[in-house]
């Protein structure tokens, strides 16, 4: 198993009780395959530039093992999901 990190920005305007969930549904999806060590909620932050009419976001950053094929799995259900507008997965 390899260490990666991943960044996330939700979009600003998903209720509290909405980001819990999207929060809690990919520390699920990472730990079938994997096991997070740990997720800093960095809370809202100005982007650098506007990304989908947003000039702010919530940042989510997880840090975490896992097998290189659930990399592909975690990356595909980012990109389904409507509240997330910018991700990115980096190994460690």
């Amino acid at each position: 198993m390899n260490k990666y990190e991943s960044v996330v920005i939700v979009n600003p305007n998903v209720e509290e009780n909405t980001l819990k969930e999207l929060i809690e549904r990919f520390q699920k999806l990472i730990n079938t395959d994997g096991k997070v060590e740990q997720v800093n909620e960095l809370g809202k932050k100005k982007l650098a530039y506007e990304i989908n009419k947003n000039k702010e976001g919530y940042y989510v950053v997880y840090d975490f093992e896992a097998n290189p094929k659930l990399i592909a799995e975690l990356e595909r259900n980012y990109r389904i999901t409507d509240e997330i507008i910018k991700f990115i997965v980096v190994k460690k």
